[in-house]
């Protein structure tokens, strides 16, 4: 009487290990590539969110007769309860920046306004990757030229060379 033995012998099981381990090489790296990229791109989501709402608030702002267009720069540190801006009510617009995006609570951006026209750039929590509005100034290339490094409370020199290199916007 014969027994057949059910199994796969030690030839077969090292194959597959190397096709697995041949597939995760070439992978690996460019799943690493793509986390980049999205964090990249939800911080210029970030960025987009934070120039809409500074838009909507100063645009408000000027219905309501408080001066919301002689604002220039407006800016907030991390982990701050407060924004810093020249021209209008300080107070009164984090309220209204807060109240269209609650997002902007959790990270440090820099805004530039110019008659209605609002450049912004956001540094996300961790401050790794900063991202711009009009979008395209930071990519996964050149992000670390633009990061914050970690633990620093406010803006440095970076995310302001950031701002400079975005692309004025037209009304």
């Amino acid at each position: 009487m014969k027994t057949t033995k059910k199994g796969f012998t030690l030839i077969e099981l090292i194959v597959v290990i190397a096709i697995i381990g041949v597939l995760a090489a070439i992978l690996v790296p460019s799943m690493l590539g793509y986390v980049k990229k999205s964090k990249v791109s939800s911080a210029n989501s970030a960025a987009s969110s934070i120039q809409k709402a500074i838009n909507t608030a100063l645009t408000e702002l000027d219905e309501e007769d408080e001066t919301g267009a002689d604002v220039t720069t407006i800016s907030r540190e991390r982990n701050a309860d407060e924004i810093e801006c020249d021209g209008a009510d300080a107070e009164k617009l984090w309220k209204k920046i807060k109240h269209y995006m609650d997002k902007a609570k959790s990270c440090a951006f820099l805004a530039d306004c110019d008659g209605g026209a609002v450049r912004a750039v956001a540094v996300a929590l961790d401050g790794k990757y900063t991202g711009t509005y009009p979008s395209g100034v930071v990519t996964v290339d050149n992000y670390k030229t633009y990061c914050a490094p970690a633990g620093v409370a406010d803006l440095d020199d970076a995310v302001a060379a950031a701002l400079e290199k975005v692309p004025a916007v037209d009304d």
